[in-house]
Order: C-alpha cells, then structure tokens, then sequence
C-alpha cells in the first residue's frame, strides 16, 4: 500500500462508488482519502459507507482518512421561468410562486444585506441580475444575462456579506452525526470571516480536523486569519469561481497553496479536475494540466467530485489522477519549480529542526524521513520543506494517523508510543524495512519531540544507518 508519489487523492463517495467492492477497487487504485458529501444522501446511506471503509482500512491494515463535507447554508430561487437580458425582475421574499412579475427568494438575509449595485448570479453564475430598486420585502434587479432557470437553483452573491451562520440546522445534526461515527475531517462550506470557523471549532473541538472551504471573496479578505484558525483548507474552485471572475482563480489558488504551506496546514485542490471522466473513460488535456499545475504549486492534495461519485469511470479517474501526479513528481523540471516557491523558513526552533532534517536527508543520500509525532505536527513541519524524500510519520494515534492521509509526502504508521532513544532508532528501523522504505546499510534521518508523546517538540535530529 506505499504510494509512489507525494502529493495524495481524496475521492467523493456516491452512488456510483458507495459499495464495498468499489470503495476498495478505488482505494488501491490510488484513494488516500474518501469524502463523504453530506448535500446528497442521508445519514444511513453516508454510515454504511463509513463502516464499510473502516471493514476496509482492517482488512488492508493501513489508516484511511475519511472526509465529511458540510453543505452549508446554499441559498436557491424557488421555481422560476425564463429572464431576458434587458428585462426588469422581482424577487419577493414570500407570497409568490414565481410568475412574469415576481420570483420567490425565500433567504431574509439576502434582503436585509443586500444593495443597490450588487450583483446576483444564478445557476452557477448562468444569469446575472443587477440590484435597483429594493424594499423590505422586495429586490428590483435588472438581467445582465438571460436565460432559463429551472427549479432551486443555487444563488451566488459575490459582493455581499451575509449575516448567516456556515452552519444550518441541517449541518449541525449532520455534524453530531458525523462526530459520532468518528470522521476525521469536517469540511466547513461558504465561510465567510474568521468566526464562522471560531463556531465551527466550539462544536467540533479536538474531534476531527476543521478544514475550511474556500469559496467566498469575502474569506479572501481575511484569509490569513481563517488559515491560522482552521487545520486544513479546501480551494473549491467551484463556487469560488462562480463569485471571482475566472481569470483570477489560478492566481488565487497559487496564492492559497504557499499560504497553506506557510502556515504549516494541508490544501486541497478541488473541483473539476477530471469532469470530462464522469462520461469519457479519458480527461482531456487542459483537465491533465490542472492536474498537474496543482502539484507544481505544491498542493497536498488533489480532489475528485461527480467523476467518483455519480460518473461512468470512478476507478479510471482515480487511476488517471494517480498516473498524472507520479508523472508530473517525476518530471525534471519538479523539484526546481517546488524549490523556487519554497514559503520561507519561520523563525523557530521546531521548524529550523524540521528544515534540517529534510536538508541533510537529501545531502547524505538517506533512504527516508522519519517523523515521530504525536498531533501530526512534526510531520507537517517537515513536509512544508517538500522534500525529495518520503516521510515515514510514525505516530502513537489512530486519529492522527488518518488525517495524515492528507499530508503531502506522509506515509503513516500507528505504532506504541517510544520511550527512549535506543526505541526509537530500533522501530524507525524496523518500521522502514518493513513497510519497504529502506534497505539493509541504508541511512535514515529520525527527527522526534523530546520528550517524546509531548505535542508540538520537534526539537531532536538523529541520523541511523540500518544494520
């Protein structure tokens, strides 16, 4: 199960991936993560296929993450008709099924921030309307771009803060449902400001990790602040996309992988990556490109939506995700374009202790990195360098050995906590020959917290040559 690349895949279960055989097909063809979309399905339907990737991650012996994605307060039309651009419209807060004079927009928070100017985009940003006029329980909008709406289609509004929760009534019992069945991650939707994630945090705690979708311009503005609150971040270029202009995503998503290495926290590249696949057995080029233009930016990770969930080829399109990012670490020009976006080092003794172990990893030829880390920080310390090494993170905690499945260059290993040094020289040897990382009179760099099982103390660097 040791995957021949850094950069890790997390694929979304449905129905066309959901049973037993395909959950497993699509983990050896290269899934390190499954997410589990909680804006389709039910809760018995999302419970099956946790139990069935844990009957899994027994039956292979190796820790599977498993993903849970929130879906958030989407804000959708009622049923509609077809606008003209030019034309003038109305929205009404209630009291109408939609007709030629008004349509429904059953979102009180939309008319109490929304102004003169602002735009509204439907379906996907299909149509474009233009606020004028407006009152309590009214918006006048002129169409900028016309069409056909069909029923609850989803409403974007880039330039307008909302003052809504990320979290409805519905996520907040999904999310108890979900940290009862013990995810390991909980990925917040259309965050805003830096307390949304502060109240996503008060419900979660130390449970499972909070990765932050980025999908509103709004998050932009403070995203330093939701980086350092948050443990992971999504770049959903799905919505985020919808809300920016095009021509902005690639440079924002370049902007929000350094930030994330920066910050010593896992990101995800995400949305249609491979869309061609949910029909066509094969990407096309520009898809292969995205692919790959996310791991020379130096993504952690790399996502599947529709193309394993509800696509004809769910196994291919892992497949090909797997075959793009070993081809593209393998490529002459990767180390080079990684380097030159190094973040730059903090100024700490734990990650000056983690720099060097990836430095002199590569200067004395060793055959891997060994992180000893009980929160999964000291491996995240050294998988911020990139290092042209694998890192073998040795970690006393199922958990934090799940959510490891994210960390770009990380291969986890639950094992008993250490106690002294001649232990830890003795299972960072043991576990390297074992899980195919070393060979005999080989060299491996162990870098650990004293004292050891202590979060946070990277702080020791050894170098051991393998009997």
């Amino acid at each position: 199960m040791r995957r021949h690349r850094r950069a890790k895949i997390v694929a979304t279960v449905g129905p066309a991936s959901d049973s037993p055989e395909i959950l497993k097909a699509l983990l050896l063809a290269g899934v390190d993560t499954f997410r589990l979309n909680f804006s389709h399905g039910s809760q018995s339907d999302h419970a099956k296929v946790h139990a069935a990737i844990r009957n899994l991650e027994r039956d292979v012996n190796r820790p599977i993450g498993i993903l849970m994605d929130l879906q958030g307060p989407k804000i959708r039309v009622g049923t509609l008709r077809t606008v003209e651009t030019g034309e003038t419209i109305r929205f009404v807060l209630s009291g109408s099924d939609g007709d030629r004079s008004s349509i429904p927009l059953p979102h009180p928070e939309i008319f109490a921030a929304v102004a003169p100017g602002h735009d509204l985009l439907i379906d996907d940003g299909r149509i474009r309307v233009r606020v004028g006029g407006l009152g309590q329980h009214f918006i006048e909008a002129k169409v900028i771009v016309g069409g056909t709406i069909s029923n609850n289609k989803g409403v974007n509004l880039p330039g307008t803060v909302l003052d809504v929760s990320p979290l409805t009534a519905k996520d907040r019992a999904d999310l108890a449902f979900g940290l009862e069945l013990c995810v390991d991650w909980v990925a917040l939707s259309f965050v805003q400001k830096p307390s949304d994630v502060i109240e996503a945090r008060s419900l979660i705690g130390t449970r499972a990790g909070l990765m932050t979708k980025i999908e509103k311009p709004a998050a932009l503005e403070r995203i330093d602040d939701i980086i350092r609150l948050s443990d992971a971040i999504m770049v959903a270029r799905g919505d985020l996309g919808v809300e920016i202009p095009h021509e902005n995503v690639p440079g924002r998503q370049k902007e929000l992988v350094r930030a994330c290495r920066l910050a010593v926290k896992p990101v995800i590249v995400a949305t249609q990556m491979l869309d061609s696949m949910v029909a066509a057995p094969t990407p096309t080029r520009a898809e292969a490109s995205d692919v790959a233009t996310a791991i020379y930016d130096g993504a952690d990770a790399v996502m599947l939506s529709a193309e394993s969930a509800a696509g004809q080829y769910p196994r291919e399109a892992v497949e090909m995700m797997d075959r793009i990012i070993r081809s593209t670490e393998q490529h002459k020009m990767y180390r080079a374009i990684v380097e030159a976006t190094q973040p730059g080092e903090e100024q700490t003794a734990p990650h000056a202790v983690a720099t060097a172990a990836a430095d002199l990893a590569s200067v004395v030829r060793a055959a891997a990195i060994v992180a000893y880390t009980s929160s999964g920080t000291t491996a995240a310390r050294v998988a911020r360098k990139r290092p042209s090494l694998p890192i073998l993170a040795i970690t006393p905690n199922r958990d934090v050995s799940r959510r490891l499945c994210l960390l770009w260059g990380a291969h986890s290993v639950l094992s008993e906590d250490v106690g002294s040094y001649e232990e830890m020289v003795e299972r960072a040897t043991t576990f390297a020959l074992e899980e195919d990382f070393a060979s005999r009179r080989d060299l491996l760099v162990v870098v650990a917290g004293i004292p050891f099982g202590q979060a946070g103390t990277t702080n020791n660097l050894r170098v051991i040559s393998l009997p």
